[in-house]
């Protein structure tokens, strides 16, 4: 995982879960960037987003999907 500036991340197509509907309190991941997925919080679109391998990005989804993690 690394921290990338906005500009770095620039004209990337960010999406976030339909699950969020209205609410802020959200993170987005962005497409198009060959083996990395950035990642940054809805509430600052300007500000600098993480950046994680795609394999790791997959991973994670792959556990939050089988339920590996608590929820609130």
């Amino acid at each position: 995982m690394s921290e990338f500036s906005p500009d770095g991340v620039a004209g990337l197509e960010w999406r976030k879960s339909s699950f969020s509907g209205a609410q802020s309190e959200c993170i987005e991941f962005a497409v198009g960037l060959p083996g990395a997925v950035p990642v940054r919080d809805s509430k600052d679109p300007d500000g600098p987003a993480l950046l994680f391998a795609a394999d790791a990005w997959s991973s994670f989804l792959a556990g939050v999907k089988s339920g590996e993690f608590p929820t609130v």
